[in-house]
């Protein structure tokens, strides 16, 4: 398995990567906004992005997207393909994204938005805090890459300030970093009594 920075050399394998996005979305049914060919062509070829490949054929994606002058990154687009899911690769490319973030765009807050409670998990392992939305970046373009997801009417149902995804943001300046919990256990229960607690603020509204 080769987990490397992707290039134009891995355009061929745009297609497949929108397709297994799309699928997934439709599996889970929340939280994945859909990207075409086209659209993931553009972070292979800016050298935005991670592919991890097993031989000839492909795994994994994930890609980095920048906002607000280069104040904001975010690591999305996290995928594996069905055929090499529950073999920790996930967790490998989550640390590769992160890792490119970090070196290409170093003062950058890098954020992400989840319903998924094991990349909260790998977010949360690498030093993200669950913030709310109004920590994030406020460039407007971010927000229309939710369009394609089927909660967007949560999303401007609450003028962009609550969904069904979790916000977390890892700030490189944060001297204050999470005291990680012994076991992974706790830290899936507390991002779970986050996102209830979300809920239930919304359910009260």
């Amino acid at each position: 398995m080769k987990i490397v920075i992707a290039n134009e050399s891995h355009i061929k394998y745009a297609q497949v990567i929108s397709d297994t996005i799309t699928e997934s979305a439709k599996v889970r049914g929340t939280g994945i906004a859909r990207r075409t060919p086209e659209y993931i062509i553009k972070r292979l070829e800016n050298g935005n992005a991670i592919i991890a490949l097993d031989g000839d054929k492909f795994a994994g994606f994930c890609y980095i997207e920048v906002w607000g002058h280069k104040k904001f990154v975010a690591n999305s687009g996290l995928i594996v393909h069905p055929d090499y899911r529950k073999q920790g690769l996930a967790k490998k490319i989550k640390k590769a994204i992160f890792d490119l973030s970090r070196k290409k765009f170093p003062d950058a807050k890098i954020f992400g938005i989840t319903t998924g409670l094991a990349v909260m998990k790998m977010n949360y392992e690498l030093g993200y805090k669950p913030v709310t939305f109004s920590e994030l970046t406020d460039d407007p373009e971010f927000w229309k890459g939710c369009q394609t997801c089927k909660n967007f009417d949560v999303l401007t149902r609450t003028d962009h300030k609550m969904c069904l995804c979790t916000g977390m943001l890892y700030d490189p300046n944060d001297k204050t970093k999470i005291q990680k919990s012994k076991g992974p256990g706790k830290s899936i229960k507390s991002l779970k009594n986050i996102k209830t607690n979300l809920f239930s603020k919304k359910d009260k509204k």
